[in-house]
């Protein structure tokens, strides 16, 4: 994807002026999100408080006839209506743990409407470093080009950690994205959630809560490109030389894979696991008109695949009992109106050598485009010479 300018005086002057604002929006954005978060006013915070999604063990308000929820052993969980935010029956659902992978959902939140996925951009050395040892990879390979919507898939179906880097590099930078995340988090209302690695990698004080997680994966299914990609099964990845190979998702509910039953109607979310986490999950399904979302965090019992089998248990419950029980919560109306799709923020291309991808029309449409896609995020610079999706 380019902008065009219709000469090279104008487009000396909008990349020197989308240089200044690169230079100022990453610090704008981190010093909004590293500000002490005030929370709601002082009488919605108390009626915040008393929810009954801030009390201990297992809230729901069963009505005559309605079974009751199943024993799971995850530490955390909800069940919410993911169309009317309506939370259905939680355990602990504000309990702050370790959210692995699941945080990806948030970043995806906040990088995708700036990564139009038409973008090629050619990997370096500076992307894809300081990756975690033992982090899950899709083999993004420094100096092969991907396109953006490539590492999409990376991220949602391999989790992988190599595309979260790279992109959060064309974004402005690994500390610049997670300072973005947190000020995302804040306007989604999600208020326990703390970012410090992007890619959901184990790090000191980085944590969110089933009730979060469930904010992420609902304000994520408003989104098509979002709902897209969580719910696509496998995809190819680009290899050397021009190869390509399969990638499947790693969300066994989905997919079926190792022995777990595929979950009918299953639409996503995002699966995760770390040695302190333990596994996590955000699932979500539809069933006769009406979408759920559930989320598990560290199951006690049963392996691996306790997850799965946990969140297929609540989902279960969750249809039965829809409409016949009193929600105990809701969560956030989703803050601020789902943005616009990869079109909100254009890509910048960086004059070269090269010119010729430099058309002379929608010079007013582009700068105008570009600004507001700036202001959104602060891309880096990068050249690029792309037109699809």
């Amino acid at each position: 994807m380019t902008i065009g300018f219709s000469s090279r005086a104008v487009r000396s002057t909008c990349v020197l002026c989308v240089a200044g604002l690169l230079t100022l929006m990453p610090a704008a954005a981190a010093a909004r999100a590293g500000r002490p978060d005030p929370g709601p006013p002082g009488g919605e915070r108390a009626a915040e408080q008393s929810s009954p999604l801030y009390r201990s063990g297992t809230q729901v308000r069963l009505r005559h006839g309605v079974p009751g929820v199943p024993g799971v052993s995850a530490l955390s969980w909800v069940v919410a209506d993911a169309g009317t935010g309506e939370v259905l029956a939680a355990h602990d659902a504000h309990r702050e743990l370790p959210p692995a992978s699941t945080l990806k959902t948030l970043f995806a939140l906040t990088v995708l409407p700036v990564l139009p996925g038409g973008i090629r951009h050619e990997v370096s050395a500076d992307d894809l470093s300081g990756i975690g040892p033992g982090s899950s990879l899709v083999g993004v390979v420094e100096g092969q080009t991907y396109r953006v919507s490539d590492l999409w898939n990376g991220v949602f179906l391999n989790s992988g950690n190599d595309a979260v880097h790279v992109l959060a590099s064309l974004a402005g930078g690994w500390s610049a994205t997670a300072s973005r995340m947190q000020a995302e988090a804040r306007d989604l209302g999600a208020r326990d959630t703390h970012v410090r690695s992007p890619d959901g990698y184990d790090a000191p004080g980085q944590v969110s809560s089933a009730y979060d997680l469930a904010v992420f994966g609902m304000a994520g299914l408003r989104r098509p490109d979002f709902a897209r990609y969580c719910s696509r099964v496998d995809a190819m990845f680009p290899g050397r030389n021009g190869d390509a190979y399969g990638i499947m998702n790693t969300n066994r509910l989905l997919t079926g894979a190792d022995g777990v039953e595929p979950y009918p109607g299953l639409i996503g979310v995002k699966n995760g696991y770390t040695s302190n986490a333990g596994n996590t999950l955000i699932a979500a399904a539809r069933r006769d008109g009406r979408s759920l979302v559930v989320t598990v965090m560290n199951p006690q019992e049963g392996g691996g695949h306790a997850v799965y089998e946990e969140a297929r248990s609540l989902l279960d419950w969750g249809f039965e009992a829809a409409g016949r029980v009193d929600p105990v919560g809701s969560l956030p109306a989703g803050g601020a109106p789902p943005r616009q799709g990869p079109q909100a923020a254009p890509s910048v291309a960086r004059p070269s050598g090269d010119q010729s991808g430099w058309p002379g029309t929608g010079t007013i449409l582009g700068v105008a485009a570009l600004g507001a896609g700036v202001t959104a995020l602060g891309l880096r610079l990068r050249l690029v010479r792309d037109d699809g999706r």
